[in-house]
């Protein structure tokens, strides 16, 4: 059975090997002492032990923890590897994460390396980092990549392509970009993350209604943009100093906008095997320019981008902090390495070297069916049948669960293959015969 099924079909990420190309950070010789690292993870999501247990894994550095959740609710083996632990009552508060860095430098001296991979968090961190001396993204770039309407002005300005734009704090405002623009738009949070609070409007009468959900003001504006149709893909990228020096595509299918409008939809994305080619050179070039103007220096980001008809592109986004949504482990089977372990040692080390890409892989994200509480899966035996040699890693939904709600579902079965037509059509296969009943 599939049930959280990991084959761990790729290597271990060990570090800068001799004789292998790797760049590093014009400051990566200058801690000569072992780095003493903190990691902010505010709640213990299966997601985030990851990237906490691959800094942990770090050779020669000393790892800490601060969290909103206690201690005891760490794994035994990852709770082993830390050097100390600091509890705040929020852990996204600036204040508090400073406090807590402070009592944890008393103890075991400098810290040379704040981190953190939530969305939410990387605007405090930087403002940590910058009270406290630290190295790392800085508050003005932090803020270019958190807030999504002073990102598109930033893109604007230096002529990268982006969705057209308006940060309202009235519904008059909001009707009058309408009315400049044309329909259907886009309704969203400027500091939104993965979708949430997103959804589309065709007219009058839904731009009405979505105002009615979030309204604007002059204290909480909200951001609607132009709905871009075409293609919709990610663009992940390693920077070291300032320099892109690797970069993974992938291709949704339909957009997550799309599927959380559509609940029956059960999401797909696939990382092809060939992203070198021409068809990609127009969205190279915009997202080294946009990461570039943001302000990136060293760090993983993810890109949001859309392929328009015409194949002109466009970017949607970009955070300054690795993937969610399985992404990290997608580009782990696809470059037969441990992306977690290769994400620490850049953030840690100033030091990156790029794998190559060998496989094709994809995801399909598995959503409830109806209302409810998940009460069983269908379709399993048929799609181990087909699709089995192919699966590598696959977390099915409980009974008893409660559906997410999210475009990332509530499950995911996870393929790779040489052939990227191959993964697709594994894909297709999966979300066409497996249904999550919910009631």
């Amino acid at each position: 059975m599939w049930e959280r099924r990991t084959r761990r079909l790729y290597h271990d990420f060990a570090g800068v090997s001799p004789g292998v190309p790797c760049h590093r950070s014009a400051g990566a010789a200058r801690l000569d002492t072992m780095p003493n690292v903190v990691f902010v993870a505010p709640f213990f999501m299966d997601a985030t032990l990851r990237f906490v247990e691959a800094a942990a894994d770090v050779v020669d550095t000393r790892l800490a923890l601060v969290s909103q959740d206690p201690d005891s609710k760490l794994p035994a083996g990852l709770r082993a590897k830390l050097v100390a632990h600091e509890r705040v009552a929020d852990g996204l508060d600036p204040a508090q994460i400073a406090a807590a860095v402070r009592t944890l430098a008393a103890r075991l001296g400098p810290v040379h390396r704040l981190l953190g991979t939530l969305e939410q968090l990387q605007v405090p961190l930087a403002q940590v980092r910058e009270a406290l001396g630290i190295d790392g993204l800085g508050v003005e770039a932090a803020q270019n990549f958190r807030d999504k309407a002073r990102m598109k002005n930033v893109l604007r300005s230096h002529d990268v392509p982006c969705a057209r734009h308006r940060l309202v704090a009235t519904v008059p405002e909001a009707f009058a970009f309408a009315a400049e623009i044309g329909y259907p738009l886009v309704i969203k949070p400027p500091d939104g993350a993965g979708s949430r609070n997103t959804f589309r409007v065709d007219d009058y009468t839904a731009l009405s209604q979505g105002l009615s959900t979030l309204p604007p003001s002059p204290h909480s504006p909200v951001l609607l943009e132009e709905f871009i149709r075409g293609q919709e893909h990610s663009f992940d990228s390693v920077f070291v100093d300032g320099r892109m020096v690797w970069h993974s595509i992938s291709r949704y299918f339909p957009t997550p906008l799309e599927v959380l409008e559509n609940p029956w939809i059960q999401w797909v994305v696939v990382l092809p095997r060939e992203i070198d080619g021409p068809e990609f050179e127009p969205i190279r070039h915009a997202a080294t320019h946009a990461l570039q103007v943001l302000g990136m220096r060293t760090g993983l980001s993810h890109m949001e981008w859309f392929r328009r008809r015409d194949g002109s592109v466009a970017i949607s986004e970009v955070g300054a902090r690795p993937p969610g949504a399985q992404f990290t482990t997608l580009m782990s089977y696809a470059h037969d390495i441990d992306m977690y372990k290769a994400w620490a040692h850049l953030m840690v080390h100033d030091e990156f070297r790029p794998p190559e890409r060998r496989y094709a892989a994809g995801a399909a994200f598995l959503r409830g069916q109806g209302q409810g509480r998940v009460v069983g899966i269908t379709g399993l035996d048929r799609a181990q049948r087909e699709v089995a040699p192919l699966v590598v890693e696959a977390k099915l939904p409980r009974a008893g669960q409660t559906p997410s709600g999210t475009y990332d579902g509530d499950g995911y079965v996870i393929v790779r293959h040489p052939d990227t037509q191959v993964v697709e059509d594994a894909l297709k296969r999966i979300v066409s015969i497996i249904r999550v009943e919910l009631a």
